[in-house]
């Protein structure tokens, strides 16, 4: 039988850590965890169940990347609303310091350690924000509010440089969106399209809106900074959807069909979105973080019940694999 080298031109190599960049078809042994991997190589993404939250919760918000999540607020879906906060290792959900506001359907920007949370809705008796507070990787601490309190809103950006845009003002729906400059939010030009519980990817200057209204919508609008423009459409019109990405790499994953939930999963090339494989738990009222090739969501409610469910995307390209002798 040929030996690897015979095949491979080469041994095995032993490393400390995983390649940042494997190529499709390398094999080596980690020393620190002593395990043989390899790359396998995925032609289409896929959803991967990973550990649940602590706490069950729906219409939550997030901040952060894949392996590094930050979810704050809730709604416990028969009356309570929530203040908790989680932080995702990677592969752990630990609870933190808590936001200074228990609210539900708030939205979010930011990462892990810098984050910024905005809007949303408490009670009883119930009141709609404009609250904003800025998480410092150890404790919230409440800043200046939006010119508009909503709830069901999406936010995109970092802590110091955030979007905020739609939801709804108990009522009307908003179309507006308001510019955050890590002191102060600026009203801008609105949405084309007023409508809560949308979804949201990008950065305050290059940001992409989607979903959401009730009728529900399948609109999709770019933001360059100063004005919307609409685009191409989702292929799904849905509501209470999360999103992931950028403005011309985005993900859109899960929400409401109005009935059943969704478990959908399109992803935006900056012209078209295509579907691709669907949740493992169809849900709405769900958070999402990462890009459109690793993701996280997490939470939302399966209708019912409320769920703590978290899965992890990986998008086409490579994709470690750990052999075993079994």
């Amino acid at each position: 039988m040929a030996t690897y080298k015979e095949i491979k031109g080469t041994n095995i190599e032993v490393l400390a850590s995983d390649p940042s960049n494997p190529v499709i078809g390398q094999v080596w042994f980690n020393s620190t965890s002593n395990v043989l991997k390899g790359d396998a190589g995925t032609l289409v993404g896929a959803w991967a169940t990973a550990n649940s939250m602590n706490t069950a919760r729906e219409r939550l918000a997030g901040s952060g990347i894949k392996t590094a999540t930050l979810a704050f607020g809730g709604y416990d879906g028969s009356g309570t609303r929530y203040a908790l906060t989680e932080s995702y290792n990677g592969t752990n959900w630990t609870e933190v310091n808590d936001l200074n506001l228990a609210r539900q359907s708030l939205a979010g920007a930011g990462t892990q350690t810098a984050a910024l949370a905005f809007g949303g809705l408490s009670g009883p008796p119930f009141i709609v924000h404009a609250q904003t507070e800025l998480w410092n990787g150890t404790n919230w601490t409440e800043v200046n509010d939006l010119n508009t309190a909503r709830r069901g809103l999406a936010g995109v950006g970092t802590q110091t440089a955030a979007l905020a845009f739609g939801g709804e003002v108990n009522p009307p729906v908003s179309a507006a969106t308001e510019s955050w400059n890590g002191t102060n939010w600026t009203e801008v030009n609105d949405l084309n399209t007023a409508r809560e519980f949308l979804a949201g990817a990008g950065t305050n200057t290059a940001a992409l809106a989607f979903g959401g209204g009730d009728p529900k919508v399948a609109n999709t609008e770019l933001w360059n900074g100063s004005n919307w423009t609409e685009v191409n459409d989702l292929n799904t019109a849905r509501n209470k959807l999360a999103g992931a990405g950028t403005q011309t790499a985005a993900l859109a994953f899960g929400g409401d069909l109005d009935p059943p939930v969704s478990a959908n999963t399109e992803t935006w090339n900056g012209t078209n979105w295509t579907e691709l494989n669907d949740l493992n738990t169809a849900r709405r009222f769900l958070a999402g973080v990462g890009t459109n090739t690793a993701a996280l969501a997490f939470g939302g409610s399966a209708d019912p019940p409320t769920t703590a469910a978290t899965e992890e995307w990986t998008g086409a390209g490579p994709l470690t694999r750990t052999f075993t002798d079994s």
